[in-house]
């Protein structure tokens, strides 16, 4: 990724966690929730999503030098953790949503919701490393400043678009989530892998084109 503006930094986070990417996972959620518990949910859900992204922006030097990690190595990873989450929706095993009514009971309503949106959308892995490697490439405060503010924007759309359509997401059907579940799926694990490819490419390693 070679973000150099505010345009082209807001166009990336869209394409890595922006409404096409979450509405899905939202829902998912909105299946066993009113619409006022979906619209709460969207609002502290997007609010810590988008201080997850301004904290990374402002810390991406300190945290990649405290933890003695590349940009490269932030890509593979991130590239890894998308695609076993792609794999997943392929595959029609949902995470997150695996645990007790019981343990639900006691978390509340809202942290049960936040727990099942925290990887695909509060602290997407995609974005995060988008967010940190993107930040790293200029070394100024008010470039940090353009990617926090991009990342919150994109947070913001994503939440505009959950309460616009709430009634539309409590009212799809669980067929059809399958579907798209799985379509969404396939083209996320690509995306993992151009990701993991990248980091590759960063340190060096050159795959050779398909003989035809």
């Amino acid at each position: 990724m070679q973000p150099f503006d505010l345009t082209t930094v807001f166009v990336t986070f869209f394409a890595v966690f922006g409404p096409p990417k979450v509405l899905l996972s939202f829902a998912r959620v909105a299946r066993t929730r009113s619409e006022a518990e979906l619209r709460r949910l969207a609002w502290v859900s997007s609010l810590i999503a988008a201080v997850i992204g301004v904290v990374m922006a402002y810390t991406a030097d300190f945290v990649t030098t405290f933890f003695h990690v590349t940009d490269q190595s932030l890509q593979l990873a991130g590239g890894v953790i998308f695609f076993v989450y792609s794999l997943t929706l392929v595959l029609g095993m949902h995470l997150g949503g695996g645990t007790d009514d019981s343990v639900g009971h006691r978390e509340g309503r809202l942290a049960e919701g936040l727990r099942e949106l925290m990887l695909p959308y509060v602290a997407s892995p995609l974005a995060v490393t988008a967010v940190l490697v993107g930040a790293l490439t200029k070394d100024s405060w008010g470039w940090r400043t353009t990617m926090a503010g991009a990342y919150a924007a994109v947070a913001a759309i994503d939440c505009l678009c959950v309460l616009l359509l709430a009634r539309v997401l409590k009212s799809t059907h669980q067929t059809s989530l399958e579907v798209l579940s799985r379509l969404l799926g396939l083209i996320l694990a690509a995306v993992g892998v151009e990701l993991f490819l990248g980091g590759l490419h960063a340190l060096g390693v050159h795959l050779a084109p398909a003989a035809h």
